[in-house]
């Protein structure tokens, strides 16, 4: 696997064209490409913020989480979330990077995922392209952050492993891989979190990835997702008091 990163201008509220964007700095791919794109700046082109000296950020936090826990309940004063499916602080709101915003996550990231792949095969004239937007998050029991995969499109986001024998011949029964959150864990970690200024990451060489001329069903979509009661961790999660928006 190889990742290329591709350096942009200071992407900021006064950009509005994400394809503009996109034309501007992605000049060649190849046929089985994926390009890693962070949320963040499909949510700057989208408008998806708001200025933080007017802003009320526990109010966000509260409207754009699906449940969340008050961050009274937390030693670093933040707020525990669900959103889409995704377990993360701040409902995925972040202020870094961002000119003086606090930024959302994008308004629709599926839609945005299968709109550029649909531009990129045109632009290129090629079939297999993937496209993952990404976001970093933290781990429970881990300190630091790793990036994951919040939408996809052009490829299978899961690889099933599920009755395959490993070397001794025993079926699995329960690995599946999480292909859409590997690629996008590999690439923010090279794309970075910093001044690096790079949010856009062509990632190439992976015989791994089962590349689909196609955006994802909603089948598929709905296949990524674990309702609590089904979780491995339900023990954990369903033992603290979620609020919901109101």
């Amino acid at each position: 696997m190889k990742i290329k990163t591709i350096k942009t201008h200071k992407i900021t509220s006064s950009d509005r064209d994400l394809f503009a964007i996109l034309d501007k700095y992605i000049d060649e791919l190849k046929e089985e490409s994926v390009v890693a794109i962070t949320s963040k700046i499909i949510a700057i082109c989208e408008g998806n913020m708001t200025p933080i000296e007017s802003s009320d950020k526990d109010q966000l936090i509260m409207e754009e989480a699906d449940m969340y826990l008050p961050k009274e309940e937390n030693r670093y004063n933040l707020y525990l979330t669900i959103k889409n499916s995704i377990l993360a602080v701040s409902a995925g709101i972040d202020e870094s990077n961002t000119d003086g915003n606090y930024v959302l996550w994008p308004k629709d990231s599926q839609d945005s995922a299968n709109k550029i792949r649909e531009h990129l095969t045109k632009k290129f004239g090629i079939k297999n392209i993937g496209v993952v937007i990404t976001d970093s998050k933290t781990t429970p029991l881990r300190w630091g952050v790793t990036v994951i995969a919040v939408a996809h499109s052009g490829f299978a986001a899961l690889n099933d492993m599920i009755g395959t024998p490993d070397i001794f011949g025993r079926k699995l029964k329960m690995t599946k891989i999480a292909v859409a959150d590997g690629l996008a864990a590999a690439a923010g970690l090279v794309m970075g979190e910093g001044e690096e200024q790079t949010p856009i990451g062509i990632i190439t060489d992976v015989p791994f990835v089962d590349f689909q001329n196609r955006n994802p069903s909603q089948e598929e979509l709905d296949a990524l997702k674990i309702e609590i009661e089904d979780d491995v961790y339900a023990p954990l999660l369903k033992s603290v008091n979620w609020r919901k928006k109101s």
